[in-house]
Order: C-alpha cells, then sequence, then structure tokens
C-alpha cells in the first residue's frame, strides 16, 4: 500500500498535464464530428495522445485502414521499446497479467518517472498510472462536453493548443542538441513537401506521418550517431 500510495504521489504532475492535453482532444473530437462518449471511448481504451489527434484525422476518410495502420505502429512503436525497458525492472511479483496493464498504460511521462526507479514494483506502477489514466479520460470528456456548448469559432481557436504543446515539448530539446535542431527543421521542410507539391500533396496523412518521422530519424541517427556507454569506455 505504501508503494502504491508513493506512485499515486508521483503521478498527479502527469495527471495535470493530461487534463490539459486531453482537453484539446475533446474539443478536437467533437469539432471532427464525433460524439462525446466516442472521444472519451477513444481515450480510455488507446491512451496515446499524439496517435489519437493523428488517428480521428484519419478516421474522417472512411477506408483508409492501411493508412491508419501504418500512422499508429510509427506513432505508438516506442512504447514497446518502454515496456521492454521498464519491464527489466519489474519485481518477481509484477508478472503475468499485470505485465499486459504495464503496456496499456505505457506512455512517455509514465516510463520517465517509472525509469527513474531501481525496482518497480506491482503496486508502485499502478499508483503511477491510476491518476494520469483518470485525468487523460476526464479531460476528454470536458474538452468534448466544451465542444458541444462552444460557438465554432472558439473551438477553433482552441483547437490550436495542441500545437502549443508539441511546441513546448521540442522546443527545450532544440535548445540542448544541434542534431534535435536539424531533425526538426528537416521534418518541417518534408512536411511541406508533401503539402505544397502536387503529386506528394495526393498522399494520405497518416502516410505522410510515418514517411517524415521515418527519414528524418534515419537521417538523424545517421548524421548525428549517439555513442554507447560501451564505446566511451
Amino acid at each position: 500500500m505504501e508503494n502504491y500510495k508513493r506512485g499515486l504521489t508521483a503521478g498527479i504532475p502527469i495527471a495535470l498535464g493530461y487534463l490539459s492535453v486531453s482537453f484539446t482532444f475533446g474539443i478536437m473530437a467533437v469539432s471532427y464530428g464525433l460524439s462525446w462518449w466516442q472521444a472519451v471511448l477513444i481515450s480510455m481504451t488507446t491512451v496515446t495522445s499524439a496517435g489519437q489527434f493523428a488517428g480521428i484525422g484519419i478516421m474522417m476518410h472512411p477506408g483508409q485502414y492501411f493508412q491508419m495502420l501504418i500512422s499508429q505502429i510509427t506513432i505508438n512503436i516506442r512504447y514497446s521499446f518502454m515496456s521492454i525497458s521498464v519491464g527489466q525492472k519489474a519485481d518477481s511479483r509484477f508478472s503475468g497479467i499485470s505485465r499486459w496493464i504495464l503496456g496499456f498504460m505505457m506512455t512517455d511521462e509514465i516510463f520517465a518517472v517509472a525509469s527513474q526507479e531501481d525496482s518497480v514494483s506491482r503496486s508502485f506502477f499502478a499508483g503511477l498510472s491510476t491518476l494520469p489514466y483518470i485525468g487523460w479520460a476526464v479531460g476528454t470528456l470536458i474538452g468534448a462536453i466544451l465542444g458541444s456548448i462552444l460557438p465554432d469559432r472558439l473551438m477553433s481557436a482552441l483547437s490550436l493548443a495542441i500545437y502549443g504543446m508539441f511546441v513546448a515539448i521540442v522546443v527545450p530539446e532544440m535548445k540542448k542538441s544541434r542534431a534535435v535542431v536539424f531533425v526538426v527543421l528537416l521534418a518541417l521542410v518534408l512536411s511541406c513537401m508533401f503539402y505544397y507539391i502536387p503529386f506528394l500533396s495526393r498522399i494520405s496523412s497518416g502516410i505522410t506521418i510515418t514517411v517524415v518521422a521515418i527519414v528524418a530519424a534515419v537521417i538523424g541517427s545517421l548524421l548525428f550517431p549517439v555513442a554507447d556507454d560501451t564505446d566511451k569506455e
């Protein structure tokens, strides 16, 4: 119980952040034509911010199942590696169905906190995941309900908040590393190419996100490789 409480406390800042981000998702989902309960259901069954924002855009064009598959795999594959990393720190009681729950609740922020533990107990991870999950669902609900009431102009303005969130995530890292600056600018150039060049502009948004992410990441890793700890020794 002590570990659960400790995890619960550690999850409070994450929950507050998720509340604001999922609020924007709720507004955007309703503006795309989804009902409030559909938006909440998506948040409760996926828990992936970037994947959800990309997904609802593709959902507006029925039949693009392949694009949905590729884009979601590209965006969310990192959670598999995070789960494997944290799983190596899990104690002996953290096994079986608990590992499935670990994979479902894994996010960037939860991974960052859990990875700082020497040994991740089942109760700690459960506490760490509880409030962020509730915050994500409740924020979506509030945003979806307000999205059904607020004027269209105000909804459009609030929908821009998601871009502010991504800027807030990327800019601090750009200040620390020239490699990140290069990758971000390269992704920006590639995105503009897919938007303005006639032939490329016909490609769906899901495939565009996948191609831009992979190409920018691969070129960045080739030009700016990160040395392993064994190489430093």
